[in-house]
């Protein structure tokens, strides 16, 4: 069982670039985006930014809730800070529906099986923070690099999401949304590290057919959560958690089957070789 989609992961060489200074003060959705920073077709999802915790609600657990979103009541000095890299990608104009062009797509990896935390699982390209990173903007910017070779004078930060703590590996995330008209080239920098990087469609996640939920077999059901099977790459925990909140403000979500719920290790066999660009 197959779920077919399109992406393009491109070759490319990292760069060093200067950081946005909106990108590096906006936070947490608390001030209006500026039209000109995002095309028409994202301006649902940031305007809607403030309901990304009543969508994280609406599936979890209050229990399971309170420890991911723990980090925010976090002192600095006593986390481990980390930040991803929410890149979407896509013509400036869209339909005129409100709805996502089909040429949008959103920048995803797999990182490398022999890694010590989350190995084998898809990701938004980032890492943990570095002390001379300007703020989790900084840190964000400078992991996808790394990761991606991303030309980061292609893209616009927009806006800060809600610090969320990953349990397995003890980190405190924010993610970083951005923008870019035409991100140019990526591909994977070191194996080492990454598996696998593409731009993967946003229909594709919007797509009925492909999602799904997810738990672990050793937590149980109340552990489950949104997940998105893409042919050679399933998108779950945080980053399922993450992708599905945004559909959901954004009004892109489409009715799906949430009582199809599967154990981590039957989800998985559904996936081909995980290593090989999704198709």
């Amino acid at each position: 069982m197959r779920r077919q989609l399109e992406t393009d992961g491109r070759p490319g060489e990292p760069v060093e670039v200067a950081v946005s200074a909106w990108g590096t003060a906006r936070a947490h959705g608390s001030d209006p985006v500026p039209p000109e920073l995002c095309p028409r077709w994202l301006r649902p999802l940031l305007d809607n930014l403030g309901h990304i915790p009543d969508a994280y609600r609406r599936r979890l657990p209050p229990d399971v809730l309170a420890m991911l979103t723990s980090g925010a009541a976090s002192a600095a000095g006593e986390r481990r800070d980390a930040a991803v890299l929410v890149l979407f990608s896509g013509p400036e104009s869209g339909p005129d529906d409100g709805g996502v062009p089909d040429e949008a797509d959103l920048l995803v990896t797999v990182r490398a099986a022999t890694l010590r935390h989350h190995a084998g699982q898809a990701a938004f390209p980032g890492g943990a923070s570095d002390p001379a990173d300007d703020g989790p903007v900084a840190t964000a910017l400078r992991e996808a690099r790394e990761e991606t070779g991303l030309d980061l004078a292609r893209l616009r930060p927009l806006a800060t999401l809600e610090r969320m703590f990953i349990a397995p590996s003890q980190f405190h995330v924010v993610p970083v949304l951005a923008y870019s008209p035409d991100p140019g080239p990526v591909a994977v920098i070191d194996r080492a590290e990454t598996a696998v990087v593409a731009r993967v469609p946003v229909r594709a996640f919007v797509n009925p057919a492909n999602r799904l939920m997810v738990y672990r077999g050793d937590l149980g059901h109340r552990w489950a959560g949104p997940a998105f099977l893409l042919n050679e790459m399933l998108v779950w925990g945080f980053t399922g958690q993450v992708i599905a909140a945004l559909l959901d403000v954004a009004g892109w979500a489409r009715p799906w089957e949430t009582t199809d719920l599967r154990e981590l290790d039957e989800a998985m066999s559904l996936v081909g070789e995980q290593g090989e660009p999704p198709r």
